[in-house]
């Protein structure tokens, strides 16, 4: 048999077969390949578009959202804004230089917006971060 790895005298391939390998490879990557997109986290928001610098080596953990309808929340978790306030104040005592980042939606009342501003301010925020869309060239 030109090419086997058979020894010759009838007995078993010593070969490792790697198809199966490859086929589980394969629908593995597929299967990722589709949910991946459908993952979301956090709130969903329409974010105004904005030029600017991306944010490379910082990490995102405390996200305050408006959305549409005014609603507040800090990462996933719903706060109205007095309430809000008082976790941002414990959150400020507990990591006096965190970054906060404001993540509003587009068509958000400004007031609302200007509120949330003013309650991270008050409960002693120093850095807050605005996450917008990059602008399309």
């Amino acid at each position: 048999m030109a090419g086997g790895l058979d020894d010759g005298d009838g007995g078993a391939i010593s070969g490792i077969n790697v198809t199966p390998l490859v086929d589980v490879m394969l629908v593995l990557l597929v299967i990722f390949m589709v949910t991946t997109p459908m993952i979301q986290q956090g709130v969903n928001v329409n974010l105004p578009k904005a030029g600017g610098e991306q944010l490379v080596s910082e990490e995102i953990s405390l996200v305050v959202s408006v959305t549409v309808d005014g609603q507040v929340y800090l990462n996933d978790t719903r706060y109205e804004l007095a309430t809000l306030t008082e976790k941002l104040v414990a959150i400020a005592i507990e990591k006096p230089n965190h970054i906060i980042y404001l993540r509003a939606d587009h068509d958000a009342s400004y007031g609302t917006v200007v509120g949330v501003i003013a309650a991270l301010k008050s409960a002693g925020i120093e850095k807050l971060g605005m996450i917008t869309e990059p602008r399309d060239v």
